[in-house]
């Protein structure tokens, strides 16, 4: 698969073990909202590649990514110390379970993240057809420190009327702390908001955090009479398996 060479344009640091950076985008690259393309660095001579979920709307010049730093990973170690006109490789291919598509069309659309997951789902509120598609949008996003809340000055903007956003907290006082799997299932997440009770034959979920998130879940639904999006046909519930932002580097 053949990788262009573009510049890093900026980054920002969240917290000690996160941050985001842009890139110029090569000529011709398209992507749909909450998709993820291959990237990486040459470490030796040698091109360390990783899968990065696209936090940017595709109509925005820039491609931008959010990261952490995996004490020796062989890929954010060094992207952990780029500046800003370093090099760096994008494939010309993306893919990804959690664009529109992979959901059916529904009235609240629930996105649950833990850490850099939040990613895809940062992509898709940018853009206008999750809100023509879903009545209402909840995004929970479970970090285990507050600076780890990447994105949360948007997210808040943002948040009113259609969009819904609640920041959990695991190891640390917050004002809402616990992980965000688990008010989900308690149903305090709906007690919270003021919302009905997800129901699989109305509402829909997406799904991108740590293997352990995806896991417990994905179990969950399932149990509950949710139908996960695959090879068979769309569900009403959908997963990133290939669990796209490095949290599970090295």
């Amino acid at each position: 698969m053949p990788y262009n060479q573009q510049s890093i344009t900026s980054i920002r640091r969240w917290s000690p073990k996160t941050f985001s950076f842009k890139a110029t985008r090569p000529e011709g690259f398209r992507f749909k909202n909450g998709q993820f393309v291959t990237l990486g660095l040459r470490c030796g001579g040698k091109l360390v590649p990783r899968a990065y979920s696209i936090v940017s709307d595709p109509d925005e010049p820039d491609l931008e990514f959010l990261s952490i730093h995996v004490p020796d990973g062989s890929l954010t170690s060094e992207l952990a110390q780029a500046s800003v006109g370093d090099t760096i490789w994008i494939n010309s291919k993306v893919t990804g379970s959690l664009t529109l598509e992979h959901v059916q069309a529904g009235r609240n659309l629930y996105l649950l993240a833990t850490g850099t997951g939040i990613a895809p789902f940062i992509s898709l509120i940018r853009g206008e057809e999750i809100f023509e598609r879903f009545e209402t949008v909840i995004l929970v996003h479970s970090v285990r420190t507050a600076p780890e809340l990447s994105y949360r000055e948007e997210l808040e903007a943002r948040a009113g009327g259609r969009l819904r956003y609640v920041p959990t907290v695991t190891r640390e006082p917050h004002d809402i702390t616990g992980r965000g799997a688990d008010l989900f299932r308690s149903g305090e997440l709906s007690r919270m908001l003021e919302l009905p009770d997800p129901d699989p034959e109305l509402d829909r979920v997406m799904l991108c955090g740590n293997p352990q998130m995806n896991k417990e879940m994905t179990t969950h639904l399932k149990e509950q009479g949710w139908t996960m999006t695959n090879y068979k046909g769309v569900g009403n519930f959908t997963v990133e398996q290939a669990f796209v932002t490095t949290q599970c580097e090295d």
